[in-house]
C-alpha cells in the first residue's frame, strides 16, 4: 500500500478520554503499516503541548487550533443551512494541508475519526475512505432534542436531521463506515436511507483497553479516598459531557439515599475533569465527594471498592466500564453503560436498570467482600482476553489495506522509482 492519511477532531494525545483513547490507539497502529499524515485541532493549550508527540508519530502534520466559539459557529451554521458540528471543525489550513498532501503523497486510504472531519474529503479522492464513526451522532442529537427544552430543542432535532443526512452521505462515500460495537452499527445501518443502506459496508472494530497500564499491582491507593467511609463506589470521567453528570446526579439523589439505608457510611466519588455546576454542588450531599480532574486516575480506582455507572443515555463502549473492570473492580452499571461490553451480567459485571435494583446490587457486593473479589478478578480476565487492543484493532489492516483503489497521487507514477521520505511534506505547526 502507499500513505496514509489520518483526519482526527482532536489531537489523539493525552489518552485519557474515550474519543482519544480510541483515536491514539488507532493511529499508532496505522502509523506502523505506512508512513501517516494527520490532520488535526488542538483546542488548548494542553492539547497544543502534545505536539512534539504528534510530530514523533507522523510524517507530517498539520495542528490547527479551534478558535471559533460553539455559538459563533452555530450562527454560521444556521446562516448556511448546515450542521453545528461541521461548521465548528471547519478550517481553512486544514482544506490546504489536506489538499497539499493528497496531490504530494502516494496516499492510498484516508482514515476518518469522526464525522465531523468527513468534510475534508474531497469529492475526486480516488483512493480507500474509512469511516470511523465512532457512535451515531445524529441519534444522540435526536435524544437530546427529546429531553431539552425550546429552543434548545429545536436546535438539536436540527442538528440530529442534519448530521443523519451526512451520515448517509459519507456512507455512500466510504468503503467501510466504522461503528464501536454491533448496537451502533445496526442503528447506523437502520437509519440510513434504502439506498445508501444497500450500498453501506458498515462494520464494527470495538474499544480496548491498555491491560498493562490499567493493572491494579501497578499502583497504590490513592490515600484521600481510602480516607472516605465504605463501601466506597466510584464514578469517572469528563463530568462536563450531559450524559455523565445526569449520572453522577442520578447516582447521588437517586440511588445513594437508598445505599445508605443499608450502608450509612458508604460514599461516592465523582472523578473527572471539568465538573459542572449541577455536579460540584454534589459534593456532601448523601456521602458524595467530587474530587475533579485528577493527573492520574488509576490510583482513584484502585482506591475504591467498586464502579457505579448508572448512565441513562449512553453511545457506543464506555471506557469507564474497561478501566474500572481493568482495574479488578466489580462494577455496577445500567444496561446502557454496558452497551457493546459482551462480558456476562453476574459473573463479570452486575447489568441493573432500576435504581431500586442499583442500590440492591451495591449493597449486596458490599456485604459480600469475597464474593466482590472474585466478580472483580472476573472482570479483568475478561477485558484482558476480550478487550486488549492488539486484539480489537486486529481488523483494521483490512479495511485499510483491502481493494484495487489507488489515489490519484499514484497515477503515473513510475513504480520504479523510490519515493524518498524527503519529498514528505514538512512538519505544520500550530495554525489560529
Amino acid at each position: 500500500m502507499g500513505e496514509i492519511l489520518f483526519l482526527s477532531h482532536r489531537i489523539p494525545w493525552p489518552p485519557d478520554r474515550g474519543d482519544k483513547i480510541r483515536s491514539h490507539h488507532i493511529l499508532r497502529r496505522l502509523a506502523r503499516m505506512a508512513p501517516v499524515h494527520v490532520a488535526t485541532f488542538a483546542e488548548g493549550e494542553e492539547d497544543a503541548a502534545w505536539e512534539v508527540e504528534l510530530a514523533m508519530t507522523a510524517r507530517s502534520y498539520c495542528l490547527a487550533r479551534r478558535t471559533v466559539s460553539l455559538p459563533m459557529a452555530g450562527l454560521a451554521a444556521l446562516a448556511q443551512g448546515k450542521p453545528i458540528s461541521l461548521t465548528a471543525f471547519r478550517h481553512a489550513a486544514l482544506s490546504r494541508y489536506v489538499a497539499r498532501t493528497l496531490a504530494d503523497r502516494p496516499i492510498s486510504a484516508i482514515y476518518v475519526f469522526s464525522g465531523q472531519m468527513g468534510q475534508y474529503v474531497p469529492p475526486d479522492y480516488a483512493g480507500r475512505v474509512v469511516m470511523d464513526f465512532v457512535d451515531v451522532d445524529s441519534a444522540k442529537f435526536d435524544a437530546y432534542g427529546l429531553e431539552a427544552c425550546w429552543p434548545v430543542s429545536w436546535l438539536h432535532r436540527r442538528e440530529g436531521r442534519l448530521l443523519r443526512a451526512e451520515e448517509a452521505r459519507l456512507a455512500a462515500r466510504a468503503e467501510a463506515s466504522v461503528l464501536i460495537s454491533a448496537d451502533e452499527a445496526t442503528l447506523f445501518a437502520g437509519r440510513l436511507p434504502p439506498a445508501e443502506r444497500a450500498s453501506a459496508n458498515v462494520r464494527v472494530l470495538g474499544n480496548g483497553i491498555d491491560t498493562e497500564l490499567f493493572d491494579p499491582l501497578a499502583v497504590d491507593p490513592e490515600p484521600r479516598i481510602r480516607q472516605a467511609g465504605g463501601p466506597r463506589m466510584i464514578f469517572t470521567g469528563q463530568m462536563d459531557y450531559p450524559p455523565n453528570a445526569a449520572a453522577a446526579i442520578r447516582a447521588v439523589t437517586r440511588v445513594m439515599p437508598l445505599v445508605r439505608t443499608q450502608l450509612p457510611d458508604a460514599t461516592f466519588h465523582v472523578v473527572g475533569r471539568k465538573p459542572t455546576a449541577q455536579v460540584r454542588a454534589l459534593h456532601g450531599v448523601n456521602g458524595c465527594h467530587v474530587w475533579g480532574e485528577v493527573e492520574d486516575v488509576r490510583p482513584w480506582l484502585r482506591g475504591a471498592d467498586m464502579a457505579l455507572i448508572p448512565l441513562s443515555l449512553a453511545r457506543g463502549v464506555q471506557n469507564k466500564v474497561l478501566e474500572a473492570m481493568a482495574m479488578a473492580l466489580p462494577v455496577v452499571a445500567t444496561p446502557e453503560a454496558a452497551t457493546g461490553i459482551a462480558a456476562v451480567n453476574g459473573r463479570h459485571i452486575a447489568i441493573t436498570p432500576t435504581d431500586t435494583e442499583i442500590a440492591a446490587a451495591v449493597i449486596r457486593l458490599s456485604q459480600q467482600p469475597e464474593h466482590s473479589r472474585i466478580k472483580g478478578l472476573a472482570a479483568r480476565h475478561f477485558v484482558e482476553d476480550a478487550h486488549n487492543w492488539q486484539a480489537v484493532l486486529a481488523p483494521l489492516s483490512g479495511m485499510v489495506m483491502d481493494g484495487p483503489h489507488q489515489g490519484p497521487a499514484e497515477a503515473g507514477r513510475d513504480p520504479g522509482k523510490q519515493d524518498p521520505a524527503a519529498d514528505a511534506p514538512p512538519m505544520l505547526r500550530l495554525h489560529g
